[in-house]
């Protein structure tokens, strides 16, 4: 009833194109919006998830240079153009990232989908991909810790937004190649609490992968610190 009463007043609007939604709705994406998302299929490479030509095989990349993550899965393609070719999801992450609207969360939550690319695995920990408290301050909140709590509530798994901490603000990736990335972002991560992540298999949640260089990094501190596997799970996934 509240949220008929709601929809009254603030007349709802779909997410992703702005057209308006029944006033009965409970989502914030409208079913063509959903439907229309560049979801990611097999066969993709078996360790980070982008597209191969044959199941079960490695990209050239990972088959080069391994990353320490397991395996790493995205629900759909992340397209960084102008505004009317940048897909749904890539409209709403930089919504809800740069734009500073929380509220897009939820929208972010029903992109997801019903089911997860990880399969059945058994995770024991989600932990999402830090901000420096800098960036944290600015923005008012971590877009993947947000979408971790969705993925924790999902998987039934608790999920520890602090034990994973990023020790420097590092400057922005955008426009740096995979090297450069690697670099600005080597020791930027530390655990501060090995015994909560000591033998068990931790899920690495975040909304956009470009290189995997973050969740590279991330993955190395976790296993360093004694985790026993860590895979990533993003919204988005940059090809």
């Amino acid at each position: 009833m509240l949220r008929y009463l709601l929809n009254f007043i603030f007349p709802p609007s779909c997410a992703g194109c702005a057209a308006r939604m029944p006033i009965e709705a409970a989502n914030r994406v409208c079913a063509p919006c959903l439907a229309g998302i560049d979801r990611l299929r097999e066969p993709l490479c078996a360790v980070c998830g982008i597209p191969v030509g044959a199941d079960g095989a490695w990209c050239g990349r990972c088959s080069a240079a391994p990353p320490h993550f397991g395996r790493a899965r995205a629900i759909a393609a992340y397209r960084d153009g102008v505004a009317e070719d940048a897909g749904v999801i890539g409209s709403i992450i930089r919504r809800h990232k740069y734009g500073l609207d929380q509220s897009l969360s939820r929208a972010l939550a029903e992109c997801l989908g019903t089911g997860l690319p990880l399969g059945d695995s058994d995770y024991d920990l989600i932990i999402p991909v830090p901000l420096h408290r800098s960036r944290l301050r600015w923005r008012g909140f971590n877009q993947a810790a947000m979408l971790g709590a969705t993925v924790a509530r999902r998987l039934a798994r608790p999920l520890d937004l602090t034990n994973l901490t990023r020790l420097r603000a590092t400057p922005p990736q955008t426009a740096r190649d995979r090297r450069e990335r690697r670099q600005n972002i080597h020791n930027a991560f530390a655990v501060r609490r090995p015994a909560r992540v000591a033998n068990r298999s931790v899920l690495l949640v975040d909304d956009v992968m470009t290189t995997g260089a973050t969740a590279d990094e991330c993955a190395r501190t976790l296993l360093r610190a004694g985790a026993r596997r860590v895979d990533v799970l993003t919204l988005a996934r940059v090809l």
